[in-house]
């Protein structure tokens, strides 16, 4: 049973979460750094308590200190939101064995499929289609495995997410400083030096699949997502339900989906991403938790993710059948950064003046308000600007006019960048793929 939810995490998730909980009449407990105190729903929150400084490390990734805090406050579940200890399978694990409600699968799925090289023998074992690749990590036949894969590759950390620990190769030449580098930033950044390599697609599309599952084995798909719009492995802009691909196709993928997590007994929220190039699906991962784009699938289904997250944890059964969830219309969304427009750095500071767009099928999930602080300690996501119509072209033109009418003053903001991407001939056509923002910008960069 759920009775009392701790939500360990900040920002616009946090507040998201908050939200769910209050419509749900689940009485919530913030926890929160010290530069934390003042955001938005540590103050909406029914409790609010401080785990540590404003390292992430010593607060939001504290396991001990998030333990504390739910025993202190009577908490009886947690939701991790996406980032931090979302994936962490210790983390679940530990709240198993506490005796609390992890709002996700269990750790045992979260660490399988946070494994990306686990995670790749398990989809082939249960019948999605695989991207070729090493099947174990490389050791010292790493020439031979790149040859049989055939250039260009791309090195992996089996550890890896968030865009961070991969590096594309071209030829023999560039291979082993390639793999050292990579290694190097995979202990670094993940404390697993484990690393694979795939076949490196020239011009795929990255597509997803959500997917939702109760503790009795009911297991239904929300549609498909295209995330191509990507800058350094950073999604950018989403949308729902993805273009250009075949209905029959489209189908059999998510029927793939279903089937794979029936057979792992998946719980909860998750998505299963790939890559897609000349009408064929490889998979890549499985997120094991809530996306930052999941609005663009509410959006088209009328469906609340998290509340349904929630339900399945207080062992409620799905009531929602597959022939029950209607794709209606299409969704985009603009992630909103604290950064320069032009050279991306990171730009905390006050935000002296707010204001949210509005008008007919207009989404903005933000934790900002005039005065508040962003921190620089943090992801400089600030904002989520999502919006609905029934036609791709009209929801472009709406979104279009949603952040003209956004006013975000004090700090700089990617808002420009959204414009003009959002005007791009490629884009408001559909015509383009996971590499074509990082071309653009470095024609851009190359011009400027």
């Amino acid at each position: 049973m759920l009775t009392k939810l701790l939500i360990a995490n900040r920002g616009e998730i946090a507040l998201r979460i908050h939200r769910a909980c209050k419509e749900l009449n689940i009485p919530t407990v913030a926890v929160y750094s010290e530069a934390d105190r003042d955001l938005m729903h540590v103050r909406l929150a029914d409790e609010s308590i401080c785990i540590g400084p404003a390292a992430s490390s010593e607060s939001y990734l504290n396991i001990p200190a998030i333990i504390s805090a739910m025993e202190l406050s009577g908490a009886d579940g947690v939701h991790p939101g996406y980032g931090f200890l979302a994936e962490n399978a210790d983390f679940a694990e530990r709240i198993e064995k506490s005796g609390f409600e992890f709002v996700g699968p269990s750790s045992e799925i979260i660490k399988t499929m946070g494994n990306k090289i686990s995670a790749k023998k398990l989809a082939k074992k249960i019948g999605l289609p695989i991207v070729p690749g090493s099947s174990e990590s490389i050791g010292s036949n790493a020439n031979e495995e790149a040859e049989k894969i055939g250039y260009p590759i791309i090195i992996k950390a089996a550890s890896g997410g968030g865009g961070r620990g991969m590096r594309v190769v071209d030829s023999e030449s560039e291979l082993e400083n390639s793999l050292n580098l990579t290694r190097s930033e995979a202990e670094k950044a993940f404390g697993d030096p484990t690393v694979y390599m795939e076949k490196f697609f020239t011009s795929p599309r990255h597509i997803e699949v959500q997917v939702l599952g109760d503790k009795f084995g009911n297991v239904i798909h929300l549609g498909e997502r295209d995330c191509s719009l990507q800058r350094r492995h950073q999604k950018v802009i989403e949308e729902a339900p993805a273009l250009g691909i075949p209905q029959e196709l489209k189908e059999e993928i998510h029927s793939k989906c279903i089937e794979a997590c029936k057979k792992i007994k998946y719980v909860s929220a998750g998505t299963f991403e790939f890559l897609y190039e000349n009408e064929k699906f490889y998979f890549m991962e499985m997120n094991t938790r809530i996306q930052v784009e999941h609005p663009v699938t509410e959006s088209i289904t009328g469906l609340d993710l998290v509340k349904l997250q929630l339900r399945i944890a207080r062992g409620e059964e799905l009531k929602i059948k597959q022939e029950d969830v209607v794709i209606n219309g299409h969704a985009i969304e603009c992630r909103i950064n604290a950064e320069h427009p032009k050279t991306f750095m990171p730009s905390p500071g006050k935000v002296i003046d707010y204001h949210a767009p509005g008008g007919i099928g207009v989404r903005i999930d933000s934790h900002l308000y005039n005065g508040y602080v962003v921190p620089p300690h943090y992801d400089s996501l600030i904002a989520k600007l999502i919006v609905r119509a029934n036609e791709r072209e009209d929801a472009r033109v709406r979104l279009v006019r949603a952040i003209e009418e956004m006013v975000i003053s004090g700090i700089e903001t990617n808002l420009e960048m959204h414009t003009e991407l959002l005007k791009d001939e490629k884009f408001s056509a559909g015509d383009f793929d996971i590499n074509y923002l990082e071309n653009k910008y470095k024609d851009t960069n190359k011009n400027g």
